[in-house]
Order: structure tokens, then C-alpha cells, then sequence
């Protein structure tokens, strides 16, 4: 566990946090900074900076524990007629805190949060560009199981 890892501190109980639901490999708690209430954080209890270091078992505990989540905050009286789940991995892609989470954020329609910038247009390539892409994906795939 790096020192200056705060989720890190959160899981060994030296850092406060609001606990929504623990299981063996995951720790969910809600964001002190949320985008709206009820965002919550998941993550790996053993110290993954990035999504590529992150253990299959982690991995695979993550998504049950968010679809946990999601369901109760539909059901909390909190306004959530609709969930988001967002993972940055890597500073370009916004994330701040180097150990990875997954937010799961309650949304409602016109609730002000997007993904793609305003007035930023849609990229729409070819199909034959998706095809290359998804090829040269496949075979890295195929290099690393």
C-alpha cells in the first residue's frame, strides 16, 4: 500500500468514509465530492493504480458491487431514475486518485452531467476504420490472455 493512498487508508479504517457495502475484494463508500447524492465509489481492496493492474478477483467483485448499488440507489428515495458508471484510467482520462474506482453516479434527465463536451461534435468513422480498429484490438488481446 503506497502511504499517500488515501483509499488505501480508507480500507485499512485510517481515513473516514461513508460505507456502503463491503465484500472480501471491494469497498464501496460514497464520494465526498459527489457530482450528485448518492455517488459512490468502488474499489479493490488490495492497491491497483491503474485498471491494468487490477487482480481478476477484484475485477470480477467490481461490477456485482456496482449493479448492488445501482439497484439500492433506485430504491433509496434519492433522486435516480437512471445510473451511470464511469472508470478513468490514467490522468488524461481524469482520474485523480491513483488506485482505481468505479463511480456509480444516480442521474435523472436533464440533471446537467455529460460525458462528450457541449458543442464538441460526434466521431463517426467508417465502418471500415472501426473494423481496423477492432482487428489491431483483437490481436492484442489474443497477445496478452
Amino acid at each position: 500500500m503506497p502511504d499517500d493512498c488515501v483509499f488505501c487508508r480508507i480500507v485499512d479504517r485510517q481515513a473516514e468514509a461513508s460505507i456502503v457495502y463491503e465484500h472480501d475484494h471491494v469497498l464501496a463508500f460514497l464520494d465526498h465530492d459527489p457530482i450528485n447524492a448518492g455517488h459512490t465509489l468502488i474499489i479493490p481492496k488490495r492497491h491497483a493504480a491503474q485498471l491494468a493492474d487490477l487482480d481478476a478477483t477484484a475485477a470480477a467483485a467490481m461490477f456485482p458491487a456496482a449493479r448492488s448499488v445501482a439497484a439500492a440507489l433506485r430504491r433509496s428515495g434519492l433522486r435516480c431514475d437512471g445510473v451511470t458508471l464511469h472508470l478513468a484510467d490514467g490522468a488524461p482520462a481524469g482520474q485523480e486518485v491513483f488506485h482505481v474506482h468505479l463511480h456509480v453516479i444516480p442521474r435523472w434527465r436533464n440533471d446537467g452531467v455529460r460525458l462528450r463536451p457541449p458543442g464538441r461534435p460526434a466521431y463517426r468513422p467508417p465502418r471500415s476504420e472501426l473494423d481496423a480498429i477492432a482487428h489491431g484490438l483483437r490481436a492484442q488481446i489474443a497477445e496478452s490472455s
